[in-house]
């Protein structure tokens, strides 16, 4: 998306370039957010032909994905260590950034051969879940990933889609797909300034040109400001990670909260467990500006010693009912 979460946060003018802004928009009660939400059969969003129809070289890659998540389905214990497994089939994939706003119209973008911090969490969830549910058609997938990228589940659009990563978490905890983790980890509420895209209108194509996109995106973090000050996403202060390093389990999202003003989240990844039996320390699974799909062997470490994050949020992802 170039939503404020896909950009590099070494320096703005990269930073403009592409990150993924996600925060939350129907008001629930902690309880309610906070525990997982009951499955509910949603139809998935109506897609087009052409997309249920993928070149070859994307439709290879699918298949070799799915496989590894089909081996991994009976082992794996949980739907995030099946995650785990899934991402790290991706490592060494290139970061791609803006490959969501590349077409000039909405449309489902779906991509095997490089990822931005957002689109490799959401693959590796989508892939997960097919698995899970024994679905190996390419649609299926396809409808599990759109269900996650648009706003309840609906039509694809731009003004559908979850900007915002915490909105992300919200709408896919509403969902069931999965379960904020914040009081539980005893974190502290974020602020409730979300306006990066609208005050940074050039940086988005799409927008900068469009009124009414605008007045969309306008109307959105409205909402989402409204939202986080009655029920607000909580975060875990970087220098407080490692103490909650036995609350955390293989596969947890994980959104790296940022200190740009107006910004929600800079980088998303999952939480990576050792297969060393290292349970004292959690690394960081994710799509790297630097280094592709890749593991950062310390998860604490690797927030602190990044420019402008300051800690994380943390989603639980829930199993197929």
């Amino acid at each position: 998306m170039p939503s404020p979460l896909r950009f590099s946060v070494a320096a703005l003018p990269e930073l403009l370039v592409g990150l993924a802004l996600l925060a939350g928009c129907q008001p629930t009660s902690d309880a309610t957010t906070e525990a997982a939400s009951p499955q509910r059969p949603d139809a998935p969003p109506p897609l087009s032909d052409s997309v249920l129809s993928p070149p070859d070289t994307t439709a290879n890659r699918f298949e070799a994905a799915l496989e590894t998540a089909l081996s991994h389905r009976d082992d794996a214990g949980s739907i995030g260590a099946l995650m785990q497994n899934v991402g790290r089939h991706f490592h060494g994939r290139p970061y791609r950034t803006g490959t969501l706003d590349a077409p000039e119209t909405e449309t489902l973008v779906v991509r095997f051969d490089g990822f931005d911090c957002v689109t490799f969490v959401e693959t590796a969830l989508a892939l997960a879940r097919s698995a899970q549910a024994s679905d190996t058609t390419y649609a299926g997938f396809a409808g599990r990933l759109a269900e996650q990228r648009y706003r309840d589940g609906g039509s694809v659009g731009y003004c559908g889609r979850l900007h915002y990563f915490t909105e992300w978490i919200t709408n896919n905890a509403k969902r069931g797909r999965v379960q904020r983790l914040g009081a539980a980890l005893g974190g502290r509420p974020l602020r409730d300034t979300l306006d990066f895209m609208s005050t940074h209108r050039s940086a988005y194509d799409r927008v900068a040109t469009n009124d009414s996109l605008f007045a969309c995106v306008q109307d959105m973090e409205t909402r989402l400001q409204s939202q986080q000050r009655r029920n607000p996403v909580r975060y875990v202060p970087q220098d407080s990670i490692r103490a909650v390093y036995d609350q955390l389990r293989a596969g947890d999202i994980v959104a790296l909260v940022s200190s740009i003003d107006g910004l929600d989240v800079a980088h998303t990844g999952l939480v990576y467990a050792h297969p060393d039996d290292r349970s004292d320390t959690f690394g960081l699974l994710h799509a790297s500006l630097s280094d592709g799909v890749t593991v950062s062997p310390d998860l604490q470490r690797y927030v602190q010693t990044i420019d402008h994050q300051i800690g994380m949020v943390v989603a639980r992802p829930q199993p197929v009912q």
